[in-house]
């Protein structure tokens, strides 16, 4: 993990993370999952520089009433839900208020769901390789239910990759996953965007519109040919 620096913007970030992924490239195993909408333009970055399928995985953080950008939780497509016990007791969060927000969330999730993925189906993450792709871990809420929902599809290996992220995060995670890939740790933290010289929201247009790139580009890309087996002469 090098010294704390700024990253440009949530592209460049996805682009050195692709160098420190750079062993998955072109695997048919792998395949890169971001969360969105601030981890889709890196999700966009890695997947391209890999040449790897890129898919989205919704989650939706919980954030503690009247500090929305402080998780005490998250949850994931398929009713999965993760609190942070120790916050939710620390603040005296009421199970009321905590329902209140899982709702809203929830109504959230499945308004993108339908929005961004527009009929097209899920990839298949059965017995591969995913690489879950992030602008930052703070708490690590979020990224706890992501690796929670995507237990279930039976991946063969998940490794997280962000550019930035707390130790207590990365301690919070580390036993979830087969590996982490993180550029650096600052201490002290302060907030994923302290770490940015531009993080503007990502839109819902702009999640859609890297979606529907990738999906094109894959399309349009031209297969390696099939090498012509020399001839052997007896």
């Amino acid at each position: 993990m090098t010294a704390p620096h700024r990253f440009v913007n949530r592209e460049q970030a996805g682009q050195l993370l692709a160098q420190r992924l750079h062993a998955y490239a072109g695997c048919k195993d792998a395949v890169v999952l971001a969360l969105p909408r601030g981890g889709l333009p890196l999700g966009f970055a890695v997947a391209s520089e890999l040449a790897l399928p890129l898919d989205i995985l919704l989650v939706r953080k919980l954030g503690l009433p009247g500090h929305e950008e402080f998780a005490m939780g998250a949850i994931a497509s398929g009713g999965l839900r993760f609190l942070q016990e120790d916050i939710v007791d620390i603040y005296a969060i009421p199970a009321s208020a905590i329902e209140a927000i899982v709702q809203r969330e929830t109504l959230e999730l499945s308004r993108r769901e339908n929005v961004y993925r527009a009929g097209r189906p899920a990839l298949s993450l059965q017995k591969r390789v995913v690489i879950l792709v992030d602008d930052g871990l703070a708490t690590g809420a979020t990224m706890k239910v992501a690796v929670l929902a995507l237990r279930k599809a039976d991946p063969a290996r998940v490794i997280i990759a962000v550019p930035v992220a707390s130790a207590e995060a990365i301690n919070t995670l580390k036993s979830d996953v087969d590996e982490i890939i993180c550029l650096m740790t600052p201490d002290p933290f302060y907030a994923v965007s302290a770490w940015y010289e531009q993080f503007e929201q990502t839109s819902d247009e702009e999640v859609i519109r890297l979606l529907d790139l990738k999906a094109r580009n894959d399309k349009t890309r031209t297969p390696m040919p099939t090498p012509t087996p020399t001839p052997t002469h007896s």
